[in-house]
């Protein structure tokens, strides 16, 4: 598929199209349609993001940890993973295995040298292609602060990051801040070789019947369609400033709305939230993707950031 071929910083993608970290499951890959086919071939997807790890492992937030809402979904995880050692001992063999698209591992830690560490213990493997580096987390030496809302904490750790890997390194963006141009920048300074956004607005649900939150932790993520004009926007603000690839994702359920990314300045685009209720969702937007401009005798490349 030609058409969709696309780029993320110092990876080639044969497809535009990803999936969001933790929100899509290998179980996903052996899904088949009622006839048999797969439901989601790997070839339709450029890369595959895994869940966010961290340094230790974590057992997540108590339950309720979901809710869906109207238009989107909240969510509480709380970072659930198997921390990093699990993960290079127990999920990696499993993903080598598996994948044949490249394997992009999204981490976060609650320290710059934290980060490092992370990233220096990774490195020898070449099963990774590159990483995600998630600076929504509580930085500790800042009170708590998350990473990515101090454009100086993010130079400061990106610069410290980037010294130490020649791999693909994208830096995850939360809109929950006030300026994420400046984000971006600070990111791209330091050594970015791409940026993904955006990372879940805050959002919170109440049931007006009892006054009780819907979250154990009150506040969540939200994600989902009712994001996606506010995802675009970023985006495009965005892509007006930085010079490097951007992974888009927000609200995306459609070719039709992975285009609206593309044209808005992203490079490529990741499916989330639809991944929860159509697990074929990024097979059917790469192959619309892929039919609409093959009859146009268009090229997903041309069409960046083309927004008129």
């Amino acid at each position: 598929m030609k058409q969709i071929e696309s780029s993320l910083g110092k990876l080639k993608l044969a497809s535009c199209v990803t999936v969001a970290s933790g929100t899509f499951g290998l179980e996903y890959l052996k899904l088949k349609d009622a006839d048999g086919k797969p439901l989601l071939p790997q070839e339709s997807l450029g890369a595959y993001v895994s869940k966010t790890i961290t340094y230790e492992a974590k057992a997540g937030n108590p339950s309720p940890r979901l809710y869906e809402t109207e238009c989107g979904l909240l969510n509480s995880i709380g970072l659930q993973n198997p921390g990093l050692k699990g993960f290079l001992n127990n999920d990696l063999p499993i993903l080598k295995e598996t994948l044949r698209i490249p394997l992009i591992v999204s981490f976060s830690g609650s320290s710059i040298d934290e980060f490092c560490e992370m990233i220096t213990t990774m490195e020898p493997y070449d099963e990774i292609a590159g990483y995600e580096v998630n600076v929504s987390c509580p930085n500790v030496e800042k009170e708590g602060i998350a990473f990515g809302a101090d454009p100086e904490v993010i130079y400061k750790l990106v610069s410290r990051l980037a010294v130490l890997t020649d791999k693909e390194l994208n830096v995850k963006l939360s809109p929950n801040v006030t300026d994420i141009a400046q984000m971006a920048l600070a990111a791209q300074e330091a050594g970015a070789s791409s940026l993904a956004l955006i990372n879940t607005l805050w959002g919170m649900a109440i049931d007006w019947k009892t006054g009780k939150a819907m979250l154990s932790k009150k506040v969540g993520g939200y994600s989902g369609r009712g994001v996606k004009p506010v995802a675009l926007a970023l985006v495009y603000k965005v892509a007006q400033v930085a010079k490097i690839p951007i992974l888009a994702m927000g609200g995306i359920h459609s070719w039709q709305d992975a285009l609206e990314f593309i044209y808005a300045g992203a490079s490529a685009v990741a499916v989330g939230t639809a991944n929860f209720t159509a697990p074929g969702a990024p097979a059917k937007i790469a192959q619309g993707l892929h039919e609409y401009c093959k009859a146009n005798n268009l090229y997903i490349r041309d069409l960046i950031a083309k927004v008129k």
